[in-house]
């Protein structure tokens, strides 16, 4: 059986070899100079918090626009005639309840 003898004296396995271990060292470099995780995370908590007050009455400003959209729908129905005028009010009516609610248990909820 014959020996396989490899020859790596070509100039490009040399420099292939070279680069190969040029990224190895930039890898172990970077890797020595990553951070803690919890100053990020910590980060973020603070700027969604900050956040939160303004989202929130954000959501009270939608329902407020929600309710005069409905209210305009609903009279509008009422002068037509239609027989459906409760339903759809309560509809109207029940969305804008419902995003306060929502805007004010999650507010006390995450104790923001």
């Amino acid at each position: 059986m014959k020996m396989c003898k490899w020859k790596f004296k070509s100039r490009s396995f040399k420099l292939g070899l070279t680069i190969v271990a040029m990224l190895m060292l930039a890898a172990v470099h970077i890797a020595a100079f990553a951070q803690d995780g919890n100053a990020g995370i910590n980060e973020a908590n603070t700027k969604v918090r900050s956040y939160f007050n303004s989202g929130t009455n954000l959501m009270y400003a939608v329902g407020a626009l929600l309710g005069l959209i409905g209210a305009v729908k609903v009279y509008q129905k009422w002068n037509a005639g239609d027989p459906d005028t409760g339903k759809v009010a309560a509809a109207w009516f029940g969305s804008c309840v419902f995003l306060v609610i929502v805007a004010t248990v999650i507010k006390s909820f995450f104790g923001v």
